[in-house]
């Protein structure tokens, strides 16, 4: 991520009372389907979607402090790890993290060997779709990201092409706010 995305999300930490670097974050996935001459792709078993899975790390604001994009067949706790540990490294500030179960063991063994505290929050238990506390944030980067026509699928041969289209919305989005 560049240095003007981190100055805008600072920008926006601060016009909202708060400190300029994050203390807690939020991880999720998001499933994307691909196009056929895309570079890496899989199948998310959970989901049915043949593509890629995009990894996001937020702050408690919704602002993007890290994105990963890889092939949807690797699962989350994998994946998450590497995600979490690359967010910790360029905000060593971040001393927990909150996400669902589909985290559990793997990935919460390795924020816990970081030091870190994590919290994992579980599905509420009727059927049907409800609004899960603090999970809500991440999951509203993910609507704003799905704005962008260019996200609706995932249209970038390389990841790295699709990790900067994130950005790319994610940036506009920062930029609306301030």
């Amino acid at each position: 991520m560049g240095t003007h995305h981190d100055e805008s999300c600072k920008k926006k930490r601060l016009k909202a009372g708060r400190s300029a670097s994050p203390s807690y974050s939020l991880i999720d996935s998001q499933s994307a389907k691909t196009v056929y001459a895309s570079d890496e792709r899989g199948i998310d078993g959970g989901k049915m979607v043949k593509g890629r899975k995009r990894h996001i790390v937020t702050d408690t604001m919704g602002n993007m402090l890290k994105v990963k994009v890889h092939a949807a067949n690797i699962h989350d706790t994998i994946a998450g790890g590497d995600i979490f540990k690359g967010a910790l490294a360029k905000y060593p500030s971040i001393r927990g993290c909150c996400a669902d179960e589909g985290y559990r063991k793997t990935f919460e063994n390795i924020v816990l060997s970081l030091k870190k505290t994590i919290k994992i929050v579980e599905k509420i238990k009727p059927k049907g779709w409800a609004v899960l506390p603090q999970r809500w944030v991440v999951e509203r980067t993910f609507r704003w990201m799905n704005n962008s026509r260019r996200l609706s699928k995932d249209y970038e041969i390389t990841t790295i092409s699709e990790e900067n289209m994130v950005m790319i919305s994610h940036f506009h989005t920062l930029l609306k706010s301030l």
